[in-house]
């Protein structure tokens, strides 16, 4: 009889805990309904203001149709003003004609190699290029390849943002005076086209060339020099030279840049001569 007392006992006290929880947790959602119902109705104003922005925009504006359109219209004319206002982009250059012939006399420009080779490299240059510098070795590496077949006729074009590429042209010009115009542009491109007075003393010396007789005919004939330059610009400028250096094989621009790409189209015009 008192075990049973006691279960009953026990289990009062079971349910008194589960009924004393469920009151906490009540007091907790409400204290927390509380807590939140300001955020509650922030929340349902954003919604609110929201939905009336929208059914503005869908409405056309306040019943207004048109409204809409209107404010696209609008949208659209802004747009044009803004790209009027941008000025045009000018049209870049035709594409090149590679099979296009171009007439270019050796005239007086410098020859490497035999003069009466059949075949004829003409380079527009500039002493101060660093593209020159760097493809030289290609020409360097086709004389030696056709040393009796193939010409290099170089021609003058100095690059107006290149200082040094005008002296330096007219420097190889008077060393040329003394069969040293190769030698002195190995050089000159090798230092970038410094033409400093230690350097041309330096070139002097290396090509053991007459130092007195180098800077008498680069000073004394710079008005032949100056021509010579000058006409050589003007028939770059009649062949379409766009940048240096620019390769032309018997007439033709080429983009070979290395001894394969020159072999490949140096080597059917020999076959066909």
């Amino acid at each position: 009889m008192e075990q049973k007392n006691n279960v009953v006992v026990v289990l009062l006290i079971v349910l008194i805990g589960i009924i004393a929880g469920i009151g906490l947790l009540v007091g907790i959602g409400n204290s927390v309904s509380v807590a939140l119902s300001p955020v509650n109705a922030k929340l349902s104003e954003v919604l609110i203001r929201e939905k009336n922005i929208e059914d503005k925009l869908n409405n056309g504006g306040g019943g207004n149709p048109s409204g809409l359109a209107d404010i696209q219209k609008q949208l659209e004319q802004i747009q044009n003003k803004i790209n009027a206002a941008q000025p045009a982009q000018p049209p870049g250059p035709p594409p090149e004609d590679m099979n296009k012939v171009y007439n270019l006399p050796v005239g007086v420009s410098p020859v490497l190699g035999k003069k009466d080779a059949p075949v004829a490299i003409t380079i527009f240059f500039d002493f101060q290029c660093p593209f020159c510098s760097r493809f030289y070795s290609a020409v360097k590496d086709v004389m030696a390849a056709y040393p009796d077949k193939v010409k290099v006729v170089v021609k003058n074009f100095p690059l107006p943002f290149h200082p040094n590429a005008r002296p330096a042209a007219k420097l190889a010009l008077a060393a040329n005076e003394q069969g040293q115009y190769q030698g002195m542009m190995e050089l000159l491109l090798q230092n970038g086209g410094d033409v400093s007075d230690a350097k041309i003393k330096e070139y002097a010396q290396s090509l053991k060339l007459d130092y007195n007789k180098l800077m008498a005919d680069y000073k004394n004939k710079d008005a032949q020099w100056e021509k010579d330059i000058q006409d050589d610009m003007q028939l770059g400028s009649e062949a379409d030279v766009r940048g240096t250096p620019t390769f032309y094989l018997d007439g033709h621009k080429t983009n070979a840049r290395d001894i394969s790409g020159f072999k490949a189209q140096i080597d059917p015009i020999l076959a066909g001569k």
